[in-house]
């Protein structure tokens, strides 16, 4: 292993096994910390990016895209990043709320009539459910910030998520009780994202999907972001993996959220986690946020639309810090996805690290590798990156 010594200590008290013997040099590259997991069988493989304000400073892969194959993970390998959908969705509604042609004040039924007259569960048992009406319809900003009271989905989005018209999983939300009153806790809810997909459709005049393509992946350059790969893409899609029985090593499994085949167009697009993507696209994204809305002097969206999304926006009484799409805290900001997919923004430090795994569970004990990847980023690059003030 070159010319260092690989061995094992404890990062916040959990054993992540990246770290020097005593004496011996801290490895120098993202692949060297994170090559244990995969000798472990804890992970896979990984693509990791880091980037700065101004451009991409490391693209690196370790292990495998198929592990049964051998097949080398590669720096283009395409990934379902899953929820990582969300902070994107929310950046093309809030394109429209730089245009004014939405408030996120509005309740949602301005832009989706079929909300009037929502009603909120206050009792519920095997006999009955108690209803009555809101102290105030839900609006955009909860919608987006997970404080809407609606559900993570409805009982009609069964098996897959991505079996109806956004138009009609939307409408199916309507159908049932919020379950708590808009904006006094934070609940999950891919139903809130779906949701601010279908407003950007019947604002912008557009299929979701399209908006998506013409106003942020095609704008950003993100080429290989999608809810349909291609035939050519899904040669590159990493295969997904979770721990087997004994948890002494990984076996393959499916995406059990989408139907099959992938590329096939009567799958819809969904909002909340419909979306393919590579660490080079994500990392593009990334960039433009911490810009504050711009990408290599092309403007996307506004500085105080990002600075809205990527801060607190669930409330004083709401102790879970998320954003509009994004989780948020004071100086980091980011969302990961249900197959381990991560991209975390320090807005401090001006650093930018994007995890692309495919993995059913968080690879590695506790789900220590992606930290141990964030942590080596810091240890590796800080010095390369602008420090905001």
């Amino acid at each position: 292993m070159k010319a260092f010594v690989l061995s094992v200590i404890c990062f916040v008290g959990i054993v992540i096994g990246v770290c020097e013997l005593s004496g011996a040099e801290a490895p120098k590259t993202l692949a060297a910390v994170l090559q244990p997991f995969v000798e472990r069988h804890e992970l896979a493989g990984a693509v990791m990016l880091v980037a700065s304000r101004d451009k991409v400073l490391d693209l690196e892969t370790v292990g495998y895209a198929d592990v049964q194959a051998r097949k080398a993970m590669t720096p283009d390998a395409l990934f379902w990043i899953a929820s990582q959908s969300k902070p994107m969705t929310a950046t093309a509604l809030m394109m429209l709320v730089d245009e004014g042609k939405i408030n996120v004040e509005d309740p949602v039924e301005k832009y989706l009539p079929e909300f009037k007259g929502q009603m909120l569960a206050v009792e519920r048992d095997a006999q009955h459910v108690l209803l009555r009406k809101p102290g105030h319809p839900v609006k955009v900003r909860e919608i987006l910030s997970h404080t809407s009271g609606l559900p993570f989905k409805s009982p009609l989005e069964e098996p897959t998520l991505d079996r109806l018209r956004l138009r009609d999983a939307v409408r199916s939300y309507t159908l049932v009780p919020l379950e708590f009153e808009p904006g006094i806790r934070y609940q999950y809810s891919n139903a809130g994202i779906n949701t601010a997909g279908r407003i950007i459709e019947v604002v912008s005049g557009m299929p979701y999907e399209q908006f998506m393509e013409q106003r942020l992946f095609k704008p950003l350059g993100m080429r290989d972001t999608t809810f349909w790969p291609t035939s050519s893409q899904l040669k590159r899609l990493a295969r997904s993996y979770k721990p087997n029985a004994d948890s002494t090593g990984l076996q393959e499994t499916t995406v059990t959220q989408l139907q099959y085949p992938l590329n096939d167009k009567r799958r819809q697009p969904m909002p909340a986690g419909g979306l393919f993507s590579t660490a080079r696209d994500v990392g593009l994204f990334c960039r433009m946020i911490l810009n504050g809305g711009t990408l290599d002097g092309k403007r996307c969206l506004s500085q105080a639309a990002v600075e809205q999304m990527t801060s607190k926006q669930t409330g004083e009484a709401v102790k879970d810090g998320y954003g509009f799409g994004w989780s948020a805290g004071a100086k980091v900001c980011g969302h990961g996805g249900a197959y381990a997919t991560n991209m975390e923004i320090d807005k401090e430090n001006g650093l930018i690290a994007v995890w692309m795994v495919q993995h059913a569970g968080f690879p590695g004990a506790g789900g220590t590798s992606v930290e141990a990847f964030k942590q080596a980023a810091h240890r590796i690059f800080d010095t390369q990156t602008a420090v905001v003030k």
